[in-house]
């Protein structure tokens, strides 16, 4: 079919008719492939299957969805990613354009993509639970002491004790 429409789009070149059909919509899938089109900014939605093993491969791709801007969903199955490209099983799969009827239903999951998981604060990676070991508790409480006695003597010694 693509071997078909190159030909007719030559052959339309040749001719001088100035016709943009685009490529058909299909859903793009593989880690390098969707890994490139993140890259690029072409790929508008991103599905990344949530039991990928080893998760290292696709653990990274969340992050480098936020930071190329490109709205992204974690889905249960990876075999539910397999089923949509029909294949056994899909690591990642990506939307890059959809059909014009269908623009509106993309535009609403690409909002909700950026509501649940690019821009939610809870989903970034945060480090420790914030509390201090005991070292460093001692350690800043003495610090705090030491500098409230170093503000008491030069209040002091401005005469306003």
């Amino acid at each position: 079919a693509k071997k078909q429409r190159l030909k007719e789009t030559a052959a339309d070149a040749a001719e001088g008719k100035d016709e943009d059909e685009d490529a058909p919509d299909v859903v793009k899938f593989g880690l390098k492939h969707v890994t490139t089109l993140i890259e690029e900014k072409k790929a508008s939605l991103v599905l990344i299957a949530c039991d990928v093993d080893p998760i290292e491969l696709v653990m990274w791709m969340p992050a480098l969805c936020r930071k190329m801007d490109v709205p992204y969903m974690i889905v249960k199955d990876k075999a539910r990613l397999g089923a949509l490209v029909h294949q056994k099983v899909s690591a990642c799969a990506c939307l890059t354009t959809v059909g014009k009827q269908d623009s509106s239903q993309l535009k609403l999951l690409q909002d909700l993509a950026m509501e649940k998981y690019n821009n939610n604060p809870d989903n970034l990676r945060k480090w420790g639970g914030g509390i201090m070991g005991l070292k460093t508790q001692a350690k800043l409480e003495k610090r705090a002491k030491a500098m409230a006695v170093e503000e008491a003597k030069k209040l002091a010694s401005l005469g306003k004790a």
